[in-house]
């Protein structure tokens, strides 16, 4: 028997970032030293404090089953949280908690779309979001963010994408695949452009909220502008700030109408997140951020070399980001060119994979991010790896003839 895949599936691509990590474990598991640059994880451990909570959640007996989307103390934390840190005032029927930022993005699309809605999506855009849309029968609609840019979407560009059919806008700052950070003002402006088409929701995804450099302040579309409050849905999640990716915990503030419908997904879908990954949310949702300073110089540190190295290869260029951890290198300077081993270059998943084969070296392309030429290098990873990872890419780009 053929096992057919479903319409909805087949519109939809697997995940290059985890195909980029997967391909990395296989050659290393074959021996090869490869430096892995693909995934999205900090390299740093989650708090003490957090892990504490865990166990002690475990020792007291609380691993039965949840509300659907959320205990009330972790709902209650997500409200201070979002009063204290981004003035938004929820009540805990505005919340909903999911086992991951990317189950309350799913949730948020499949609660909402109908066959041929639309989603503007900037690019470079998270690989993930528009095959989202795309299995909840949306129509994903690209709106170029570009180098010439910084990678921030522009007043116009967002207002010559709004059509009649638009559902959502979804925004991402700091942006993964880019690190670039929207200040105030330039959110403001989009929120200009929204305020002229009342039918279309705005999804904000704030995971990189507290990983940011050279004095960046966060902002977040409802802070900015209240009378978007009312069609807004922010999402946010602790898996970034507090190295927390395994434990699965995102969550979302928003209209309450749209909190129902999400949490009618979740009842028939994932039902709650793991119990104690949510005792271990309300400690670090409640407990201090006096960690993330360090680790975010650390970061910066490792944001400046890896710039350096990239802005020092031939053919290289990438604008500094304002948060996140990652650097998104336009590689048009490299295109037509042939590599030490005979190889030619002709698209980013070329210069990709030839990296990978001759110096080792995994970086995820910018095609799977709706940007090419380029690649994306997250640099939460160690400092020797990093060092080793930007003198590898620097002697692959000087071998080009």
């Amino acid at each position: 028997m053929t096992i057919q895949q479903s319409d909805a599936l087949k519109r939809v691509q697997p995940s290059a970032t985890l195909a980029v990590t997967q391909k990395a474990r296989e050659l290393k598991a074959q021996g090869i030293d490869v430096i892995s640059l693909g995934a999205g994880e900090p390299d740093f451990d989650t708090p003490d404090h957090i892990k504490d909570a865990a166990i002690a959640a475990i020792r007291a007996g609380k691993t039965k089953y949840t509300p659907v989307d959320g205990i009330p103390e972790l709902k209650a934390a997500i409200v201070d949280k979002f009063g204290r840190e981004n003035g938004l005032t929820y009540t805990a029927d505005q919340i909903s908690v999911a086992p991951g930022g990317k189950p309350v993005i799913f949730n948020a699309l499949t609660a909402t779309l109908n066959p041929g809605d639309e989603v503007i999506i900037p690019a470079p855009y998270w690989v993930s979001y528009p095959d989202m849309v795309r299995l909840c029968g949306g129509e994903p609609v690209v709106a170029r963010a570009g180098l010439e840019d910084g990678f921030k979407l522009r007043p116009e560009t967002l207002a010559a994408a709004i059509t009649p059919k638009t559902k959502w806008l979804i925004f991402n700052s700091p942006s993964n695949p880019t690190g670039a950070g929207y200040t105030r003002s330039e959110i403001q402006a989009l929120a200009d452009v929204l305020l002229d088409h009342p039918h279309v929701l705005v999804m904000t995804d704030d995971m990189y909220e507290h990983i940011a450099y050279d004095g960046f302040q966060f902002a977040t579309m409802a802070e900015v502008e209240p009378r978007l409050y009312e069609r807004t849905l922010t999402t946010n999640g602790v898996s970034k700030a507090f190295a927390m990716t395994g434990w699965r915990i995102g969550y979302a503030g928003g209209p309450k109408p749209l909190i129902d419908a999400m949490r009618k997904v979740m009842s028939q879908t994932t039902s709650n997140p793991c119990s104690i990954s949510q005792w271990a949310a309300v400690a670090a949702l409640n407990g201090p951020l006096d960690f993330l300073p360090e680790r975010n110089a650390a970061f910066k540190a490792r944001r400046d070399r890896m710039l350096a190295d990239i802005n020092a290869a031939p053919g290289l260029t990438a604008p500094t980001p304002e948060g996140a951890f990652y650097v998104f290198a336009d590689c048009s300077g490299t295109i037509g060119k042939t590599t030490s081993s005979g190889h030619l270059i002709e698209t980013d998943i070329d210069f990709c994979a030839l990296l990978l084969q001759d110096e080792a070296v995994a970086v995820v392309p910018g095609s799977a991010f709706g940007a090419a030429p380029g690649f994306r290098v997250s640099y939460a990873t160690d400092d020797a790896s990093l060092i080793e990872a930007g003198a590898r890419i620097r002697r692959f780009c000087e071998g080009l003839s």
